[in-house]
């Protein structure tokens, strides 16, 4: 019954070294990368949603070209930085352009008022948003999940080597 059994734990230390140098420091860059992915993300998904607008020639040629509520997107929007409030990570992401809540939310008019720009009269009285952020938001609400299991997953194998 007395048999010698030899464990050798070399692994298992070596392991354990490996856990300790993921420090906070490495956890909080873990964090803020997985933010900006997710913003990225999330921009992307908005500026694919976003609408460039339709001018007829005669306005094009006077420098009216769509897509300026698109490029805004991008433009203020480089470098997604993280701005941390104790536990809470969060990344802005804005459109500085003014008809951009209009756009987003929908907006009231005036039927029959001559629009020169457009080149017509409008005919509705309110005009439906398009919720290019609110629905791009949900969908990265949804992954979020998979995608930071994912990517822990990663991280701590990255660990076990």
């Amino acid at each position: 019954m007395g048999k010698n059994v030899k464990v050798d734990f070399k692994e298992f230390a070596e392991f354990q070294k490996r856990i300790e140098t993921l420090n906070s420091n490495m956890r909080q860059d873990f964090i803020e990368q997985c933010a900006k992915e997710l913003a990225a993300r999330l921009l992307r998904k908005v500026i694919k949603r976003t609408p460039v607008g339709k001018y007829k020639t005669a306005f094009s040629e006077n420098g009216m070209v769509g897509g300026t509520l698109k490029r805004a997107w991008t433009k203020n929007n480089k470098d997604l930085v993280v701005i941390r409030s104790g536990n809470l990570c969060r990344i802005e992401i804005v459109n500085p352009t003014y008809y951009a809540s209009y756009v987003e939310f929908g907006h009231r008019q005036e039927p029959g008022r001559f629009v020169p720009t457009l080149g017509k009269r409008l005919k509705q009285g309110w005009v439906h948003g398009l919720f290019m952020m609110t629905i791009s938001a949900q969908e990265i609400q949804s992954m979020a999940p998979t995608f930071l299991q994912k990517k822990l997953e990663s991280k701590l194998r990255e660990a076990f080597k």
